[in-house]
């Protein structure tokens, strides 16, 4: 996975049309990454913890002792500045028990190391004075010239005397000379002198190549990749090429999380270059979250550079929360006009509501002087003959409905009550196994389930006599639904009946008519797709009068 997301990293950058929206995706990946810092930091408790416990082990032998502390201080040296240095200090003092002038070297050299990468160059050089470089051993020369190198770097860059500037300058390129005949080429140190002379030369394409070639070698969330990605996001701002140095300082970030590294600057300049671009939330998380690592690693040059950052970014998100107050306080008086306004207009409402009802009263006394009248305006004979002829048909049609629905429910409990007796006989005479057999017959459900399909034909066709012949109109001609008797339905035509009475829902469909929705949906699709207009058919049956 590790050497996928490497190469994925490097297709993203090569490709000139990698867009913003998978910028936005890796950024949502580290912000992701973010939320489980405590998970990845756990983790590396963890190593650390099970380290140290072989560290007390009774039996274990100095020299095994020195061992374990290297790996305990590889782990710290990037996560926490005071532990890196009590552990250094002790494996210092295991060396000299062990009379091990080379692994007091050793050891002093990863102190100047530890000094170096947290700012505290003059410390470490005078760490590496203790030192005689013509005792030490052969394979920490390249460590002893590196140091001196990065020394010498720190303090030329931020010296602001000019003189002394110069005196770093020139003790840095010698070093770097050093350094540079004993390394081998192919080797990540010098690779990176190499590229770094390219980025000083402006050559940016050159240290493109020479970069390329160095994240090939590293798996993503250790300290050299996120080393390297950073270094590659200093190329692009030289370049000015804003998105990609994103991008890098992105995956550098996701890596320094991953790899619970607590001594970065990715994120830092990540969020400068939101905080440039106006979006100042997410350069507030950014630099808060570096701060938190900062103080945890106890960096303090780490901690002045964010520090600085931090005020500019603070006192720029403080002034856009109090824009934004300032709008939630205009939007609130605005809200609260509105409301007065509704209260204002509700009360006109009321009052309007009140000459209403005033006027109906007024108008309820005209008509009961109108029926005073009535003898001398009043219909025909004719007239309120038909109007009685009319109201009687209409009670006429009532008195059947709930006729013929008093007539069903009346059937029902008296096969109810028959099936009961049935049962009670069956039971009382200790026919249950003839009971059994009676209740696995589905003869009496199909019998109903006729009767009802009957029932809801008749009274269906009774009120949209219609229907069959102009849901016919809506399909193709040779795809018409074609019924043996004009007084019933079959399927198609009883599932459309109920779209009909507003009944849309399958599963609902499928409960009255008794089938499986599978079975419905099958229907209502094949008789869809027997429609002239298969997207509008469904509202054209709803319409059906």
């Amino acid at each position: 996975m590790k050497n996928l997301l490497l190469i994925f990293s490097l297709i993203l950058c090569f490709n000139p049309v990698f867009s913003s929206n998978q910028l936005d995706s890796l950024l949502q990946k580290l912000e992701e990454n973010m939320k489980r810092r405590t998970i990845y930091d756990t983790t590396k408790e963890v190593r650390i913890t099970n380290l140290k416990k072989l560290l007390e082990e009774p039996n274990a032998t100095l020299e095994n002792k020195y061992f374990i502390l290297s790996k305990i201080i590889s782990e710290y040296e990037k996560y926490s500045f005071d532990n890196a240095l009590l552990y250094i200090e002790r494996s210092i003092e295991i060396a000299k028990k062990l009379n091990d002038t080379s692994l007091v070297k050793e050891s002093k050299l990863k102190l100047s190391k530890l000094l170096v990468t947290s700012g505290r160059y003059k410390e470490a050089i005078d760490v590496l004075n203790e030192i005689q470089r013509s005792q030490l051993p052969e394979n920490l020369l390249n460590l002893y010239y590196l140091n001196l190198k990065e020394s010498y770097s720190g303090l030329n860059f931020y010296s602001t005397v000019k003189t002394n500037k110069e005196d770093y300058s020139k003790l840095y390129a010698v070093y770097q000379d050093s350094l540079l005949q004993r390394l081998s080429p192919n080797s990540d140190e010098s690779l990176a002198l190499v590229e770094k002379g390219y980025r000083d030369e402006r050559n940016i394409n050159k240290a493109l190549e020479i970069n390329s070639k160095r994240l090939s070698q590293v798996d993503m969330a250790t300290p050299q990749y996120s080393q390297i990605t950073f270094e590659r996001a200093l190329l692009y701002e030289l370049d000015k090429n804003t998105q990609e140095q994103k991008k890098f300082l992105t995956l550098s970030a996701i890596s320094d999380i991953q790899a619970s590294v607590k001594d970065n600057a990715s994120l830092t300049e990540l969020a400068m270059i939101f905080f440039k671009e106006g979006d100042i939330e997410r350069a507030h998380k950014y630099i808060d979250f570096s701060v938190e690592d900062a103080e945890f690693y106890n960096s303090r040059l780490r901690y002045t550079n964010i520090s600085n950052k931090l005020s500019v970014i603070s006192k720029a998100y403080e002034a856009k929360s109090f824009e934004q107050k300032t709008e939630l306080k205009k939007l609130l008086i605005f809200i609260s006009v509105l409301v007065l306004f509704l209260l204002v207009t509700i009360i006109y409402i009321y009052r309007q509501i009140k000459r209403l009802s005033a006027a109906r009263k007024d108008l309820k006394n005209a008509n009961n002087k109108l029926q005073d009248l009535n003898e001398q305006l009043s219909l025909s004979n004719e007239d309120l003959s038909r109007l009685y002829n009319e109201l009687s048909d209409s009670d006429r049609v009532k008195e059947q409905y709930i006729g013929t629905f008093l007539n069903l429910y009346s059937d029902y409990i008296n096969k109810l009550d028959t099936y009961r007796k049935m049962v009670r006989k069956y039971i009382v005479s200790n026919k249950t196994n003839a009971l059994l057999e009676l209740t696995k017959s589905k003869q009496l459900i199909e019998n109903e389930l006729n009767i009802f399909y009957e029932n809801f034909d008749k009274s269906f066709l009774h009120i949209y006599p219609d229907f069959v012949e102009k849901l016919n109109t809506l399909l193709k001609d040779e795809e018409k639904l074609i019924v043996k008797d004009e007084q019933a339905l079959n399927t198609e035509l009883r599932i459309f009946a109920l779209i009909r009475l507003g009944i849309t829902n399958s599963s609902k469909i499928s409960k009255i008519l008794r089938y499986s929705v599978n079975t419905i949906y099958n229907y209502r699709v094949k008789v869809k797709n027997s429609a002239k207009d298969r997207n509008t058919f469904e509202d054209s049956v709803r319409k059906i009068s």
